[in-house]
């Protein structure tokens, strides 16, 4: 009986594509042996995993913030180039290219191709390309760290879980905070405890979104009661974090990725729709006043008079103008708050829109660039999702031939439970974060780019085992006579 397995090879890359279906099996034995003899190796973290490993727990935790005598040191910038150079030396002694080349890298690559072109162009050449010296070069240096090491479930499931205790970790002081009454801005907002990524209330709202569902498909789904009942606690968390910051756009974000974790989350737990039903209905008692009506202010221009609302238009609007104005070079990474004409109505402020500031700052090639990453995101996660069967049980035939196995059998039950979780948790992730990003300036924030490594990531890692499986059954070599009629078996 011939093998399927459609796939094709886009670039230099080997990046499996298309349906991929069956593995051929041994033709003695049954399912259960033959997959559990045929499993490939599964690669261990090596030293560049646990650089960028490190080098998370030092971005999100920022130990350098309260400790005065780790700030000379620059832990981050020297773990970051200490897992460089293990990456490439564990991929040269291998024998691989120094880099993984899939479409994620090569456009990654050449959205800063757009920025360091666009620098001469400038309304200020110096913070441009500060812009991408200080923020953008590490955040792809760490991209490509990331999808290079995570080449296991195992790296995969630890560096989510680093990530979940950071966040929660935030979340947990911001909770405190706001209780305590500190923090707060303008006596009423609260903001990050820690500085960087999470300062001020939109950014610390926007990465409780993007993060929190992971925490809550880890609570939701059957497993060791303890980690669920430790994401579950980072999940309520996160929520009230959001809730505390007051941020309309990290609510909407919470909204979004909360339809998206019931739709796709009832596929991992039966029932979670119900749940969810009763949940909203009983939510409101807990609510307090200025909730509502702060929730009341997305709508109504009266029920808010900090004057937002109309900023937040002037600013679009002034970000859609300078894109026209500069249609192909923009005004320079970052530099939309220092591009001042006659007239501007909003001076020294972003444009709180993720594509008008990419628009605005790095031109038509720069936001084809930004598209193509959410377009190559939303893909790889469909990927995964229809490989892995979350959702329709189309998807994966129901029986197997006789002598054929499906290909996730290249996976042992435990990891096929966690890249299903994987895969539902990280498009809320994408969902709640691109809509919060329609209210925010964050084209070059680590958030989204994180995000993207770990949704990159999870296809690659699965792509890498689902080919090792069918080196590991396909047929040993033919005669070139025996070619043609095994072809038309």
């Amino acid at each position: 009986m011939a093998e399927r397995l459609a796939f094709n090879l886009w670039g230099a890359g080997r990046t499996l594509r298309g349906s991929v279906d069956w593995v051929k099996a041994p033709e003695s034995g049954n399912l259960p042996d033959a997959a559990a003899t045929y499993l490939p190796p599964i690669e261990k973290p090596n030293w560049g995993f646990w650089g960028v490993f490190a080098f998370t727990a030092l971005l999100f935790f920022r130990p350098q913030d309260t400790v005065a005598a780790l700030r000379p040191l620059h832990l981050p910038e020297l773990v970051a180039i200490g897992a460089l150079v293990a990456m490439v030396t564990h991929r040269l002694g291998k024998q691989l290219p120094l880099v993984r080349v899939s479409p994620e890298t090569i456009v990654v690559a050449f959205m800063a191709f757009v920025m360091l072109a666009t620098v001469p162009f400038s309304v200020w050449p110096g913070g441009a390309l500060g812009t991408f010296t200080d923020v953008y070069f590490k955040v792809v240096l760490v991209f490509l760290l990331m999808v290079n090491c995570v080449r296991s479930v195992k790296a995969l499931r630890a560096l989510t879980w680093l990530i979940l205790i950071a966040v929660g970790y935030v979340a947990a002081r911001g909770v405190l905070d706001f209780a305590s009454g500190t923090n707060l801005m303008k006596g009423e907002r609260l903001h990050g405890s820690i500085s960087g990524m999470m300062g001020n209330p939109n950014d610390l709202a926007m990465n409780m979104v993007t993060f929190m569902p992971l925490a809550v498909v880890i609570a939701i789904t059957k497993g060791r009661t303890l980690p669920r009942v430790a994401a579950g606690v980072i999940a309520a968390l996160m929520m009230a974090t959001i809730i505390f910051t007051k941020s309309r756009a990290g609510l909407l974000g919470l909204a979004a990725a909360l339809v998206i974790l019931v739709i796709e989350g009832r596929r991992l737990r039966p029932g979670l729709g119900v749940a969810a039903i009763v949940a909203l209905l009983m939510a409101p008692a807990f609510m307090p006043s200025w909730f509502w009506v702060r929730i009341a202010s997305i709508t109504d221009p009266e029920a808010e008079d900090s004057g937002s609302r109309q900023a937040r238009k002037d600013l679009m609007w002034e970000g859609w103008q300078t894109f026209l104005d500069y249609p192909f070079t923009g005004v320079g990474a970052g530099q939309f708050k220092n591009y001042n004409p006659a007239g501007r109505l909003e001076p020294w402020r972003e444009t709180h829109n993720v594509l008008l500031q990419i628009a605005a700052e790095l031109g038509i090639f720069g936001l084809l660039a930004f598209l193509t990453l959410l377009w190559q995101g939303f893909s790889a996660l469909l990927w995964t999702r229809r490989m892995f069967s979350v959702g329709k049980q189309a998807a994966r035939p129901p029986t197997a031939e006789a002598g054929t196995i499906p290909v996730t059998e290249a996976f042992r039950a435990d990891e096929r439970a966690w890249m299903q979780m994987h895969a539902v948790a990280m498009s809320a992730s994408l969902v709640g974060w691109f809509v919060c990003a329609q209210f925010a300036s964050i084209g070059y924030y680590w958030t989204f780019y994180y995000m993207f490594a770990l949704i990159v990531a999870g296809r690659e890692l699965a792509t890498d085992r689902i080919v090792a499986a069918h080196k590991a059954t396909r047929p040993a070599r033919r005669p070139a006579w025996q070619k043609q009629e095994f072809a038309r078996a």
